[in-house]
């Protein structure tokens, strides 16, 4: 079995088409209140859980997320998260 570095993590994401790319880490019960980025954003989740809403959308509801999952967030798109009670890593490409 092989194990992946957070260097791999990071080229995986960089192979999607990103230029910047970087693993980022939040603690316990972190929550990022609705904001959006001026660009295209995708999460590749190493450990740890988070939780998405978009609060403008029709019908808003809540995804969580785990190890493994991969999301994405369009440019301009208002989004909102909370993260798990044991944190989460997560790497971003922009």
């Amino acid at each position: 079995m092989s194990y992946k570095t957070r260097k791999d993590y990071e080229a995986e994401v960089q192979s999607w088409g990103f230029s910047h790319v970087f693993t980022w880490t939040d603690g316990p019960n972190a929550h990022y209140r609705p904001h959006s980025h001026t660009t295209l954003t995708a999460h590749l989740v190493l450990g740890g859980q988070l939780t998405i809403t978009y609060p403008k959308d029709p019908s808003p509801e809540k995804k969580t997320y785990s190890a493994g999952d991969r999301f994405d967030v369009d440019a301009g798109r208002l989004h909102e998260m909370w993260v798990g009670s044991e944190g989460c890593t997560y790497v971003v490409g922009e």
